[in-house]
């Protein structure tokens, strides 16, 4: 159940998640953090749900690099 996790979301977060093509963790753990929250829509309250998603799934969010 690799793209359920859109459902825990809300709709804005989880269209700006399908406009920029993420449907799936493996897609979601490509990239950070600071890149998830540009997206329009997207609100740093989805960000504790996203990471449960991703560590469930033994992945993570890419490391940032200073």
């Amino acid at each position: 159940m690799a793209d359920g996790f859109l459902s825990l979301l809300s709709a804005p977060a989880r269209r700006a998640l399908e406009h920029n093509g993420i449907t799936t963790l493996q897609q979601l753990s490509k990239y950070s953090e600071r890149e998830i929250l540009q997206f329009h829509g997207m609100g740093p309250a989805s960000l504790p749900k996203l990471r449960t998603a991703l560590k469930e799934a033994g992945l993570s969010f890419k490391n940032e690099t200073p």
